[in-house]
């Protein structure tokens, strides 16, 4: 089969094709585990952490990707999981110990032995994948692959941080940053929350153009003063400035939610801008996305298929994925990137 691999962290400021491709044996199911034949799979900006070595692969050589929908074509031995010719999707939850505490009470995403698709096991960016069954979510049926691709991690975990943001009906919602994730939460917001007003953070001015087309309230730039104090912001940047920014817009008792694998260390020294009084008083507080878990990408597949909610997307061939995750890291994208083996 086709794959494109990782076989090392490096700087894509330097580096312009960090993935290599390469010809791989198509790999066999075990118990427990589906074969898929990929038919899209999503670029995501962890990956890019996976490259430059913040949260880096286990072992090289490794295939990114953990936003992989195909068919499943052959099924290891066990019960229960997704049969032949079923429409399945892979997340960045691959697999969790599944006896500690939080997997016993629903939150594998934050067991010690977590694992990640395309970091701790080979994942979708090659036109064959294996995945434990209990990892493949079913796509719900007339749900395009390249458009259910970006849901089950920009959609899944654009859910759960909402989820974590505590946003009521009517409350004042931010999201700042506006790629993949946050045009999906806009969309979600919208549907859950239809009197609560979104505002919009983005340096691009075409993110902001993006944001005000598919009904923000208002957008603006990073640094700029939202025009009334917000109940929670959800950021999806990989920068610092954008967190020290949200803090000065909440309202008295607001969450700020970080919904980021990592930060990457460039601006870092924003964070010594924080001032107690402005930022952090009045009971404000801070929350992080850890992961997501498989019930994120179910109920986010399920919401999105009821409520029409697709992800706007561009496709790319297999090969091009270099030049997608080049893309990705400069930003200013309508949307979602999605590689079709």
């Amino acid at each position: 089969m086709r794959a494109m691999e990782l076989r090392g962290v490096c700087d894509l400021s330097v580096c312009r094709e960090p993935l290599a491709a390469a010809e791989r044996p198509v790999p066999r199911p075990g118990p427990g585990e589906v074969l898929i034949r990929v038919s899209a799979c999503g670029v995501c900006h962890t990956e890019l952490d996976e490259i430059e070595g913040r949260t880096p692969p286990p072992l090289y050589p490794v295939i990114p990707g953990h936003q992989a929908v195909g068919t499943v074509v052959e099924s290891g031995p066990g019960d229960g999981m997704p049969g032949p010719g079923t429409t399945a999707g892979v997340g960045w939850f691959f697999s969790s110990c599944g006896r500690c505490r939080f997997c016993a009470s629903g939150l594998e995403n934050l067991c010690a032995d977590f694992r990640a698709t395309g970091r701790d096991a080979d994942g979708g960016y090659a036109e064959y994948l294996v995945v434990p069954g209990t990892s493949a979510a079913r796509i719900p049926d007339g749900l395009d692959p390249v458009l259910a691709a970006p849901m089950l991690c920009a959609g899944a975990v654009g859910s759960r941080a909402l989820r974590l943001a505590g946003i009521r009906d009517g409350m004042r919602l931010g999201l700042t940053g506006f790629g993949a994730s946050g045009h999906l939460m806009l969309a979600l917001s919208r549907h859950l929350h239809p009197s609560t007003p979104v505002y919009v953070f983005a340096r691009s001015p075409q993110e902001r153009e993006f944001a005000r087309s598919l009904g923000a309230a208002w957008a603006g730039d990073t640094q700029d003063r939202s025009p009334e104090p917000l109940d929670a912001v959800i950021d999806t940047t990989p920068a610092w400035r954008p967190v020290v920014e949200a803090l000065a817009n909440l309202a008295p008792g607001g969450r700020l939610v970080v919904n980021a694998i990592r930060k990457e260390p460039g601006d870092r020294d924003e964070l010594l801008r924080l001032d107690y009084a402005r930022h952090l008083w009045m009971e404000r507080e801070v929350r992080s996305v850890a992961n997501v878990c498989r019930s994120d990408i179910r109920d986010f597949l399920t919401i999105a298929a009821e409520a029409g909610i697709r992800p706007a997307v561009e496709t790319l061939p297999l090969s091009g994925a270099n030049e997608a995750l080049l893309r990705v890291k400069a930003g200013g994208l309508r949307g979602a990137l999605v590689l079709v083996p």
